[in-house]
């Protein structure tokens, strides 16, 4: 999760999250890049006298600065693509798990388990407990197993919502009457914290997501409990 006076984007959990960084990474150094050749010429143009002012004709310069920032659109646009296709490709998931947005609060429902669903809302600042964060906390934490492709379902009860886990890499608007498809996977185990990230009322910031990762065999265990506990 994020840190106080953090100025880098979240650690990755997930490869989507991973390819992210990276190519942020790589257009934060073309734009660095750019930014130190203008500073220069600038520079240049303020200390040094000018010649050549009455030159009416460059074809060679104006080349340089036609093609070359075509050749830099294409080097940020070709791992963007990439990343793009990658997001949307969609593997035969383990799980399926339908996250529903309501006024304020969440609702999960587990597809590919009979009557296992449950409301997930925020927890009040006096039932935190030592160590929990404040207006992240919920009472009911989503548990999936770790390393395994897992489906989203997203959709909306009420207004426009948007279901986001930074460390994921996942952001999806939950829209009403629509079901929208994202793919998520994590790499180890523990808690990722999110927030609803589409302005959608007053108490639009009191809608935490909190993802407990566990091993296969715990999530097994959790979900026949869950199971067993419901009858």
């Amino acid at each position: 999760m994020a840190t106080p006076a953090q100025l880098g984007l979240q650690n990755a959990t997930s490869p989507i999250m991973e390819e992210l960084i990276a190519f942020h990474d790589h257009a934060l150094m073309i734009i660095f890049l750019i930014s130190s050749l203008v500073l220069y010429i600038i520079s240049l143009m303020l200390t040094t006298k000018l010649t050549h002012t009455s030159t009416m004709n460059a074809q060679e310069i104006e080349m340089i600065w036609t093609i070359l920032p075509a050749i830099i659109l294409i080097m940020i646009a070709l791992p963007s693509l990439r990343i793009l296709y990658m997001t949307d490709e969609f593997n035969k998931p383990y799980l399926t798990l339908k996250a529903i947005g309501h006024q304020w609060y969440w609702s999960y429902e587990y597809s590919d388990y009979e009557d296992l669903a449950f409301d997930s809302y925020i927890t009040p600042t006096y039932f935190l407990e030592p160590g929990e964060f404040r207006l992240l906390e919920v009472d009911n934490r989503t548990t999936l197993p770790m390393e395994a492709d897992i489906r989203m379902l997203i959709t909306s009860q009420d207004v426009l919502h948007s279901w986001a886990v930074p460390s994921l890499g996942v952001k999806t608007d939950a829209i009403p009457g629509r079901l929208n498809q994202t793919m998520l996977a994590s790499m180890r185990p523990g808690l990722f914290y999110g927030q609803c990230s589409e302005i959608c009322g007053s108490n639009h910031s009191f809608m935490p997501i909190v993802l407990e990762f566990i091993y296969f065999q715990d999530f097994e265990v959790w979900a026949s409990y869950l199971y067993i506990v419901s009858l």
